[in-house]
């Protein structure tokens, strides 16, 4: 993918997630009982699972340095919450090993 785009398609994934969890606080959903900082962990979780398909399927770079920055913007906003904040630490850690591996692989594969 082109730069542009790929830091675009990361915004909009961001904006949609916070989105979503933003109209159903607005529509007092109680979350089936289950806990706020639960289905915070497992927002990040989708995030992530986006994020390795994007670089998997993708190879990109751009798209998952963006989502890296929103789960960093979230950890440092949520540092009082540990199921937020070590939810998107080991998120961010898992991006970052999956973008090394690409990486790797990719100069790898142009050595041969």
């Amino acid at each position: 993918m082109q730069l542009p785009f790929s830091v675009y398609m990361g915004w909009i994934t961001v904006a949609s997630i916070a989105n979503v969890a933003v109209a159903l606080t607005a529509s007092n959903w109680n979350g089936f009982g289950i806990a706020a900082s639960t289905w915070a962990a497992l927002v990040i979780a989708v995030a992530l699972v986006i994020t390795l398909i994007m670089i998997v399927m993708r190879r990109d770079v751009a798209y998952s340095l963006v989502i890296i920055w929103a789960l960093y913007g979230i950890m440092s906003k949520q540092s009082g919450n540990s199921t937020v904040f070590w939810s998107t630490g080991v998120s961010i850690i898992v991006i970052i090993i999956a973008l090394a591996v690409l990486i790797i692989a990719s100069r790898m594969k142009k050595q041969r």
